[in-house]
């Protein structure tokens, strides 16, 4: 090897800068043999050495297919355990907790839950990501994971994580991995692609080296100038490749006399110049991966320690092994894959069946936590398929307790495939089939797995009702309908409730079990995505009443949440609402249990807006979340209270605080079920501003993930989304598209939460009707049929109902001033400022209709404040419209001037004679009589000493006094018909992702 790197100074350059603008990461690819380990060792070495960060190294293992769950993370863990001790990891977790890290490392003791859940997995995550934040307080870090293509699903799911969530703190994140390994179906190209596209994250391509490099690391190697001829031959042979250069190179520093035909030949060539005893333990090395323990191979090889060293000497004089902690690492993993690909069969199998049979002898020959992985991978090699489905189902087990379900289930898929080839597979494992099914079921639902687990689940239905009705097991039965029932809501598929409900049936209401509870919370939940809402009740009813005869504080928990979920009331807030939900809160927070307890701030946070009392909507959202940051959970569920905390901040007309809130959460990568509710609420916002595109963007965003989501959440999100498209279009001038979106809202009556999610919409249909005229008098009949049938509950949807019952009549013709008053006093007595100064624009519409300029100045001056703090252009814009068209007095006192000695409302009837207005438009539009039109336009034409409007027209055209007319009537007709759409910013009906 050459002593100094060669030809990477613009490598080591960029990751250094890196380094200085951290927080960040750098994906680092190239072929096998370029020196990605080299620059990383080189790099490492110069800030770790230099004081300027610490380093942290880990890399993925190859045990053919399959992945060692966490590996790099596990090797970081024991590292800084070994530089700081557990007490000084401890000191840096949340609470000085580190349950979650013994499931990576079992120095940390055991897990403080057996519990494998979604919420367990997302809290290990949040853990290691603050170990390593509080860590960079001290000093830089960097975190290298090295062999990406090597990584299993989970560890590449933690390190998206981190990559994504990293904050502030300077740390960097280097990933190494072979881009000539990554066929088109790899699983780290997607992983690549989607980290590639976040904020502060590069991707370095090694390349070859140039030839005046070539020169340079033959130089290097040889310690003096090279032959004439000899860098032009290895240049020509190599490619550039610095591996294969160092291959090329003999013993004394010649090109090797000859030129293998193939790289694994090329490889294997500094192999067989080893003495046979060498080249032996090295095959037996090559059966432990990239890397081996000195104790494993000496088992493994039958060597003691004193002849193992002086075996393996040769190797590592050669630089085929280099030494590396306690054991020893081909210095390239192709090195490896080369010897072991050059195994005979036989030698193959025994080989591995040594490695089996020694970890069976002596466990403490691999790290902890790496037996059972390895010894399924070993025996499978084997070809010996008893001991291969013991040790996969020892495996899963690992796999499971450490939270990593992907790899859980390879090895359950595993010992499903070996299944038929052992026959006392039951007594081995102490589990039949069945339960094998079970777990794989289970395994792939928590691992997002959908199809799988719906296959294994039914499979599983099938074996346990073959036994017969008498015979068969009820609660396995049950449970296994339940866990299909909940895949198939997650995969949008029919069936969910049938699932449910027959699982409830199954199981007997005496003596009541645990089992029932939860099933029946479970059906509560997800019957109230229909119609049946009593029996959403009916259910939780049960499950609360079981709960508490059962003593399950828990269990008592979701189901009181579940009850209260099932129908809620927005009615006036009341004594008895605010004690369930203090009982709730009481219950949860004696339970102990985070999860329930952080669902109970989005329920009440969620309760708490509807009710229109958005000021307590925020705070307790606010609470949530800095709970869920003390349990370590803030990026992961405290990002579903984003919303909730959003949503009440729109409605206060606090835009930018809400934009920040959702931007956070955006950047989290959030679950499917929030970023509909994301993206509608911050298309709202976008569009109240004018900045349509934005507002297309996120409507665009919303209906593709409609597209993916079950229809039944048609309240929540689809409604949301129907509910940004109408208002889009009224904002563009389209009325008529508005319709489409208003029909579905028509069509589907009765779900949860009706009233709070329809009415926007058809507010939204009405102000469509009032701009299409007589045409639109069927559809606003259905429109005033649909919101006839709502129950209306609490302030917010009262003042909702005001605007819809106000705008109804100015789509017959109705400018009732009376009414437009009065729901701008609802939004203003629940502090909706977006939403008053709507209302209060069409109260000013109606006071000119009526002829009283002075009111509708009044009103419009209240709503040109608001409009201009909110940033609201299209608003404001239409604000000034209209203000220009009132005879009151100036706010400020001054009459405004216009140009060609025309009076302001001479100038603003020329622009209407421009458009080609008659008489009548002009006195409709500017609330005048058509006499007084009339007069202004002689007046118009006599100062203009133009003879008829035509030249008075063309005048005002070549003179460009209107110039920007198209562009005004644009923004007005966008902001008129925003401010009409009234399922208003500030009173919009937001989802709330997990109530």
């Amino acid at each position: 090897m050459s002593p100094v790197l060669v030809g990477r100074a613009a490598e080591l350059a960029v990751l250094e800068d890196a380094l200085a603008a951290a927080p960040g990461a750098v994906l680092v690819g190239g072929e096998a043999g370029l020196g990605k380990t080299r620059l990383i060792r080189e790099f490492a070495a110069s800030v770790g050495g230099g004081g300027q960060a610490r380093v942290l190294l880990g890399g993925c293992l190859e045990l053919g297919s399959d992945g060692l769950p966490f590996a790099p993370f596990t090797t970081v863990l024991r590292g800084l355990v070994r530089d700081i001790g557990i007490d000084g990891v401890a000191a840096l977790v949340p609470r000085g907790d580190t349950g979650s890290l013994a499931r990576l490392l079992p120095e940390f003791g055991e897990p403080e839950s057996d519990a494998a859940s979604g919420e367990e997995r997302a809290r290990l995550f949040e853990v290691v990501l603050t170990l390593l934040e509080r860590l960079a307080e001290r000093q830089p870090v960097v975190l290298v994971i090295e062999d990406a293509h090597w990584a299993d699903r989970s560890t590449r799911d933690l390190l998206s994580f981190l990559v994504r969530n990293l904050s502030v703190a300077p740390v960097l994140i280097v990933v190494t991995y072979r881009s000539d390994e990554l066929h088109r179906a790899h699983p780290l190209r997607p992983l690549l692609g989607g980290l590639e596209r976040v904020d502060r994250v590069s991707r370095l391509e090694i390349t070859r080296l140039a030839r005046s490099d070539v020169a340079a690391l033959v130089t290097e190697v040889l310690g003096h100038a090279p032959p004439a001829g000899l860098v032009d031959r290895i240049d020509a042979r190599s490619e550039g490749n610095p591996l294969f250069i160092e291959a090329l190179l003999d013993d004394d520093g010649t090109l090797a006399c000859e030129l293998p035909e193939s790289l694994r030949d090329l490889l294997l060539a500094g192999v067989q110049r080893l003495p046979e005893e060498t080249q032996d333990v090295l095959r037996d090395a090559s059966g432990g991966g990239t890397r081996i323990e000195h104790a494993l191979l000496a088992a493994v090889s039958g060597l003691d320690d004193a002849a193992l060293t002086r075996v393996l000497r040769p190797a590592v004089a050669a630089n085929v092994l280099v030494v590396d902690g306690d054991g020893y690492a081909f210095r390239h993993a192709l090195i490896r894959e080369a010897v072991h690909d050059d195994l005979l069969p036989g030698e193959y199998t025994r080989l591995h069946t040594r490695y089996a049979e020694a970890l069976e002898n002596d466990p403490s020959l691999v790290p902890s936590g790496r037996l059972w992985v390895e010894l399924s991978h070993h025996w499978k090699a084997a070809n010996d398929a008893t001991w291969a489905l013991v040790a996969s189902w020892r495996a899963a087990a690992d796999a499971r307790k450490a939270l990593a379900y992907a790899e859980c289930l390879t090895m359950l898929s595993r010992v499903l495939n070996l299944w038929d080839r052992v026959p006392d597979a039951a007594e081995r494992i102490g589990a039949d089939h069945t339960k094998v099914m079970e777990d794989a079921a289970a395994a792939a639902d928590l691992a997002g797995e959908y199809d799988r687990g719906l296959k294994f689940a039914t499979a599983a239905l099938k074996e346990v009702e073959a036994a017969g009705e008498d015979a068969m097991d009820t609660e396995r039965w049950a449970s296994l309908l339940e866990l299909r029932g909940h895949m198939r809501y997650e995969m949008a598929r029919p069936g969910f409730v049938d699932d449910l409900r027959a699982a409830v049936k199954a199981l007997p209401a005496d003596p009541p079990t645990v089992l029932r509870a939860r099933v029946l919370a479970t059906f509560a939940t997800y019957v109230r995505f229909s119609t049946d809402i009593p029996e959403a009740q009916a259910a939780a009813a049960e499950s609360l009443a079981i709960a508490r005869k059962l003593d399950d504080p828990v269990a008592e928990a979701q189901a009181l949440i579940t009850l209260f979920c099932a129908d809620i009331d927005y009615s006036d807030y009341s004594a008895a609402t605010e004690g369930t939900l203090a009982e709730i809160e009481r219950i949860v927070t004696a339970a102990g249990n985070h999860r329930v307890l952080l669902r109970y701030y989005v329920i009440k946070s969620h309760f708490l807006e509807g009710a229109g009392r958005h000021e307590e909507a925020a705070a307790v959202a606010a609470q949530g979340k800095e709970l869920a940051r003390e349990y370590g959970v803030a990026r992961t569920q405290g990002t579903f209270l984003c919303i909730n905390q959003a949503e009440p901040l729109v409605s206060l007309g606090r835009w930018d605080e809400a934009i920040a809130v959702m931007n956070h959460a955006m950047e989290q990568e959030p679950a499917v079920t929030i970023r509909t509710s994301l993206l509608v609420l911050s298309g709202a916002v976008a569009l109240a501003r004018g900045d349509f595109a934005t507002a297309r963007e996120r409507l665009a965003g919303s209906r593709e993930i409609m597209r993916l989501k079950m229809k039944w959440l048609k309240t929540q999100d689809y409604f949301s989304t129907l509910w940004l498209e109408a208002r889009m279009a009224l904002a563009e001038g389209r009325p008529q598209d508005v319709l489409p979106p208003v029909e579905r809202v028509i069509e589907e009556a009765g779900l949860p939460d009706d009233a709070r999610y329809a009415l926007p919409v058809l507010v939204a249909g009405a102000t469509a009707c009032a701009e299409i005229g007589a045409p639109a008098a069927p559809v606003l009949r259905r429109i005033e049929e649909r919101a006839a049938g709502l129950t209306i509950s609490g302030p917010l949807q009262r003042a909702h109902k005001l605007v819809f019952d106000a705008e109804a009549a100015r789509a017959r013709g109705v400018l009732d001033l009376a009414a437009w008053d009065a729901a701008a006093a609802a939004w203003e007595g629940i502090g909706n400022p977006y939403a008053r100064a709507q209302a209060l624009v069409h109260a000013a519409e109606a006071a000119l209709a009526d002829g009283d300029h002075d009111a509708a100045a009044a009103r419009l001056g209240i709503a040109a404040d608001i409009a201009a703090g909110l940033g609201a252009e299209p608003l404001a814009g239409q604000v000034a419209d209209l203000l220009r068209r009132t005879r009151a007095p100036r706010r400020n006192g001054a009459e405004p001037s216009a140009p060609l000695g025309l009076t302001p409302r001479e100038y603003e009837v020329l622009r209407l004679v421009a458009e080609g207005r008659s008489n009548r438009d002009i006195a409709e539009a500017l609330f005048i009589s058509i006499k007084t039109a009339s007069v202004h336009v002689s007046n118009i034409l006599g100062k203009l000493d133009v003879a008829n409007r035509g030249e008075a027209a063309a005048t005002a055209h070549r003179l460009a006094l209107f110039a920007g007319s198209a562009a005004r009537s644009a923004a007005r007709s966008g902001g008129g018909s925003a401010a009409n759409g009234h399922g208003s910013v500030a009173g919009a009906p937001l989802p709330d992702p997990r109530h």
